[in-house]
């Protein structure tokens, strides 16, 4: 298992995991997650390492339906600019690789944001911390564990 699951079955966390075979030729990792599964691109939301100022990171996570607003982030972490971070930062500073990068049991805590739109659903759908597996669970539930705040993130 991967410690995103581990952290959640420690927690004593409701939630449920999803299977699919990745295709390697397939870089919209979310985006594949919600076609392959057949779950709308709104409940999807894909965990995104954001370099804030050049000196600290944060998790944004997003509907795979809509874009990371950088500005509206900047503003969230009390900054002045907010840029995605290098796949290697992210890679070295969550513990996963790209495409499986899970908000859930990242070697470093960051301070993390998720789109208010998650607000709104039941159940939510983000990476298990592996290319082909994703977790649902309750926005409650995600925003307790990753000590989240939730603001409005996502543009069109």
């Amino acid at each position: 298992m991967t410690p995103a699951i581990d952290l959640l079955r420690r927690h004593g966390v409701d939630f449920e995991l999803l299977e699919y075979t990745h295709d390697t030729n397939i870089a919209a990792y979310g985006e594949e997650a919600a076609q392959t599964l057949g779950l709308s691109p709104d409940a999807v939301f894909k965990t995104l390492i954001v370099d804030i100022e050049a000196s600290r990171l944060a998790v944004a996570l997003v509907p795979v339906s809509r874009t990371l607003d950088l500005k509206a982030l900047a503003r969230a972490a009390k900054a002045k600019k907010a840029v995605l971070a290098e796949a290697a930062v992210a890679e070295r500073a969550t513990g996963y690789i790209v495409g499986g990068i899970s908000p859930l049991g990242q070697k470093q805590r960051l301070a993390t944001f998720i789109d208010s739109s998650a607000g709104h659903l039941e159940r939510l759908y983000v990476s298990a911390g592996r290319r082909g597996l994703e977790i649902a669970l309750s926005p409650a539930q995600l925003q307790r564990l990753t000590q989240a705040h939730m603001v409005p993130l996502a543009r069109n």
